[in-house]
């Protein structure tokens, strides 16, 4: 977390909305590769693993959540997110919407950008990149490891963040005026988990030490969603690639 500056801080530190979903309804699509028991275990994995390398990120100020699950408030303010309630009720986008105004509430000139909680594989330095290339454009957006949904919404000082996520979310923030970032190499930032296939893809680039340690139980199933189903066992152990966290 970037502190240059004689006020402590430097007029390109962003402030990082995340949401949360409360964990009993977060990550549907992973309980048939995780389990019902396991499913909401990672769904807060994931958001501390998310939330401690976008802290450690050198251009990032602050990271505020946006969430009603007191166990996941209270984890993610132990790591030094703050916290904000999810008043609006509105879904994902209002959610993201009522963060920025609550980054902006104490510091109006606040850049801003929403990210998504499931990014278990996140490397500061990647994102570092990805904030970098988006400080150039008023609005811009990463799309997700599928070119398909949006990982990441930024928005400039004095811009609106406007979020359009869900679903097919790179084409509409495409149709929003947001610049597309087209950095190579920032897997990491891309590989948001939603599915079995998801989830051993980010095994695979490496996950910070949450995920890796509720992984190992899921990692049989999550391989076998794919083809023979829950619980199916393949030839051997899928180990997690573990990155140090903060790394």
């Amino acid at each position: 977390m970037r502190r240059d500056g004689a006020d402590g801080e430097t007029a390109a530190a962003w402030s990082l909305v995340v949401p949360l979903k409360p964990l009993v309804r977060a990550k549907s699509r992973l309980a048939g590769a995780a389990g019902e028991d396991f499913r909401p275990r990672l769904a807060l994995a994931f958001a501390l693993d998310t939330v401690a390398a976008a802290l450690a990120c050198a251009d990032v100020r602050d990271v505020v959540v946006v969430t009603d699950d007191r166990l996941a408030a209270e984890r993610l303010a132990a790591l030094g997110a703050r916290i904000v309630p999810d008043t609006p009720a509105g879904g994902l986008n209002a959610a993201l919407a009522h963060g920025a105004q609550a980054v902006r509430a104490g510091r109006p000139g606040a850049p801003v950008a929403a990210l998504n909680a499931d990014l278990p594989a996140l490397r500061p330095a990647e994102l570092a990149r990805v904030l970098h290339s988006a400080a150039l454009f008023p609005r811009a957006f990463l799309a997700d490891a599928a070119y398909f949904g949006t990982t990441l919404l930024t928005a400039s000082s004095g811009v609106e963040l406007a979020p359009a996520f869900g679903g097919a979310s790179r084409a509409r923030h495409l149709a929003s005026g947001a610049q597309e970032i087209t950095a190579p190499d920032v897997p990491s930032v891309r590989r948001d988990v939603d599915t079995g296939e998801d989830l051993l893809a980010a095994l695979a680039l490496g996950v910070g030490p949450h995920t890796a340690r509720q992984a190992p139980p899921v990692t049989w199933t999550a391989a076998g969603a794919g083809g023979a189903g829950a619980g199916a066992q393949p030839s051997g152990p899928v180990p997690p690639q573990v990155r140090a966290s903060g790394g």
